[in-house]
């Protein structure tokens, strides 16, 4: 009776361990699958200057949906120091470089620091939605939905806020809120017809 309460046990141990090593399979793919998404997003050549330059005086004008990220769009803060394109972009493309090492941390660091002392920066409405990125890719869902927000709120005029809106219902329902991403999947495709943040937003549509 002994070795067969032995055999019992270890045989729910071997089960256990199956269990756990699934779930660790499961996570490294995951895992593996941002960072393959976000090594499509660098190659797609996204340090560039934005096509349309912040415009913080009618910020806010696009609603992100129903995020519940920001209950209101926020002003960018007054920045520190005047405004030096040639040391913005100098800032920036260091930031950048982090991501493409793959230092996750230090990148989203540099990206909150740029944005604190260069929120009007023709680089900013990128440094907002690439430190979305950097936080999704690290798994951190509530810190890049609030980054991916605020791109429409604080630079509504910006050629990232497409992605950014489709991006944030991509965190929406990773977080379960099933109706909140589909409120602004169906923003993308009606106020972006034609982007491929709409094309992509309409076949997340049918899944849900």
């Amino acid at each position: 009776m002994q070795l067969q309460q032995m055999q019992d046990e270890l045989g729910r141990l071997r089960g256990m361990v199956e269990e756990q090593q699934n779930e660790i399979q499961r996570l490294k793919q995951e895992g593996l699958e941002r960072y393959q998404d976000l090594d499509r997003r660098i190659a797609g050549g996204a340090t560039g200057a934005p096509a349309a330059t912040p415009d913080s005086s009618n910020a806010g004008a696009v609603n992100a949906g129903a995020a519940p990220v920001q209950p209101a769009a926020q002003q960018p803060a007054a920045s520190t120091e005047p405004g030096d394109p040639a040391k913005e972009k100098l800032y920036y493309d260091a930031a950048f470089d982090l991501i493409k090492a793959k230092d996750f941390d230090k990148a989203s660091q540099a990206f909150s620091a740029f944005l604190r002392k260069y929120p009007q920066s023709q680089y900013a409405g990128n440094a907002q939605y690439w430190l979305g990125e950097v936080n999704l890719t690290k798994g951190d869902l509530q810190g890049a939905g609030q980054a991916f927000a605020k791109v429409s709120q604080l630079y509504p005029t910006h050629n990232k806020v497409p992605d950014s809106l489709y991006k944030l219902a991509d965190v929406e329902q990773r977080l379960g809120h099933t109706d909140k991403a589909k409120g602004i999947l169906q923003q993308v495709i009606a106020q972006y017809p034609g982007s491929s943040a709409a094309q992509l937003a309409q076949r997340d549509l049918q899944r849900l």
